[in-house]
């Protein structure tokens, strides 16, 4: 996507992006008291959410009429890290604000700059993951799975494809983690019904969440179950309702999200969990080596005969 060049427009009453963002920073000040200058941040936030999503700290200072200082201050006042933090949140508001046909034109790439566009927005992504994950929320996530009685993994639609990886590599190393089925099958509801304080539910939506998602993380929650959230807002539904959240970006350069740093982060996951305990996991993964070559599972490649 291009970055918007010179000053933003001010905003246009009817824009639903900006109705948006100024809610959504209206309902986290609420609670706050800010100084003058804080508040020129945050008009400028609501007025260009599109600027401030790509903005560098200095550019929302100079067009808040501010130094770099109160940007930072202002978002450590709304409970961020900082700017890059408060940064993400927004961006991941504006997006969600528009539908897959203003998505796609959102990202106007050219035809021929597609692909190497994608690449470079997925390495950004990881990048940003990298710089910018609470290390410690990732911590306990992986002491919660490994203490828990049951680690049920809730993940639809292309998510799937991140919540697969994840149970598939927990459980190879020997820690009882699934994927729940099909939301609307009555075993899998009867699975969740089953669940209780020493289980835990990871619920993994980005973008647009799925209802699904969002309410079995609440069920679980209800249950005394410990619900982690892989998502790209810290402020949403799913979000308020878990008790440890990992956010990463999720914005691709097409009509659908980048899946990209979230599954990087489940591989991440993974790997810290197998030094959990890993005399256990290296005896579960010979375990598991040996029924797969008695089952001829894997492909073994043959010298053809000449």
């Amino acid at each position: 996507m291009e970055r918007p060049e010179g000053e933003a427009k001010a905003r246009d009453p009817e824009d639903p992006a900006s109705a948006v963002a100024g809610q959504w920073l209206r309902e986290q000040t609420s609670r706050t008291s800010l100084s003058p200058k804080a508040q020129a941040v945050l008009d400028v936030l609501a007025a260009q959410p599109r600027m401030s999503t790509y903005g560098s700290t200095q550019q929302i200072a100079n067009a808040a009429g501010v130094n770099g200082a109160t940007v930072t201050r202002t978002a450590q006042a709304l409970g961020f890290s900082g700017w890059p933090a408060l940064q993400n949140e927004l961006r991941a508001r504006y997006l969600t604000s528009l539908s897959v046909p203003e998505i796609t034109a959102e990202h106007h790439t050219r035809q021929d700059g597609v692909f190497a566009d994608s690449l470079r927005r997925d390495l950004e992504s990881v990048a940003l993951t990298n710089r910018h994950l609470d290390a410690a929320t990732a911590q306990q996530v992986v002491a919660t799975i490994a203490t828990s009685r049951r680690t049920l993994v809730s993940a639809e639609g292309s998510y799937a494809a991140i919540g697969l990886a994840l149970t598939h590599n927990a459980a190879l190393a020997g820690y009882p983690v699934e994927l729940l089925g099909d939301h609307g099958r009555p075993d899998t509801l009867n699975t969740l019904a089953d669940i209780g304080p020493q289980d835990t539910v990871i619920a993994i939506s980005l973008w647009r969440l799925y209802e699904n998602t969002v309410r079995t993380a609440q069920a679980a929650r209800e249950r005394g179950a410990t619900v982690c959230a892989i998502t790209d807002s810290a402020t949403t539904t799913l979000a308020r309702t878990a008790h440890h959240v990992l956010t990463v970006p999720a914005e691709g350069t097409a009509f659908f999200p980048s899946l990209t740093a979230a599954l990087a982060l489940a591989q991440a996951l993974c790997a810290q969990l197998a030094t959990h305990r890993p005399e256990y996991t290296t005896e579960r993964l010979r375990r598991a080596e040996e029924l797969w070559e008695r089952f001829g599972i894997l492909h073994v490649s043959r010298t053809p005969p000449h």
